[in-house]
């Protein structure tokens, strides 16, 4: 019988986006305004049409930056596989990475395992790069090469791998030894 778990994991709010968000609602504001006060002195009517019209795709600009902004990974494991998907706004959905659990070569809640080796490619699928339950997964990808994997999978997701994993890394993970 063939187990499926899957996880979702919403990105943590970071200070760029928030400065994002400001600058986008600044933007909205000043932008149709100064075409609003310049066709006084200029005597161009239509410019505040134009400064209207501005505003109403702002309005659907503005809204558009704060949606995409909304970022979660899910994490799929079923059949020895584990799929990492980015949900964007919930309406985009991109497969990060989709890889054999058996092709794992280190997983491990230590950073500094990791700190020393050097990667082709590197892949972040957790709410925050410094929280303490991220795990590190170094795997051989056939389109990258020695891949990192940065995500924070729960106690179901690390039970659905623990019989496709390597027994040297369910020592360390799950009894605490090695």
């Amino acid at each position: 019988m063939e187990v499926f778990n899957e996880q979702l994991v919403k990105r943590a709010k970071k200070p760029k986006q928030l400065i994002i968000k400001i600058l986008s609602v600044v933007l909205l504001i000043t932008v149709p305004l100064v075409c609003f006060i310049l066709a006084f002195p200029l005597k161009i009517a239509y410019l505040i049409y134009v400064a209207f019209f501005i505003f109403l795709i702002g309005i659907y600009i503005v809204w558009y930056v704060f949606s995409i902004q909304k970022i979660e990974y899910e994490y799929a494991v079923s059949g020895g596989m584990i799929e990492i998907a980015k949900i964007i706004a919930l309406r985009k959905r991109k497969t990060m990475c989709k890889l054999q659990i058996s092709d794992i070569e280190i997983l491990d809640k230590d950073e500094k395992v990791i700190d020393t080796m050097r990667f082709a490619k590197r892949i972040e699928a957790c709410a925050d790069i410094n929280d303490e339950n991220n795990y590190y997964a170094v795997f051989n990808s056939a389109a990258y090469g020695r891949t990192l994997l940065i995500f924070a999978p729960n106690e179901k997701i690390l039970n659905a791998m623990k019989g496709h994993l390597k027994k040297d890394i369910v020592l360390k993970i799950f009894y605490k030894r090695g």
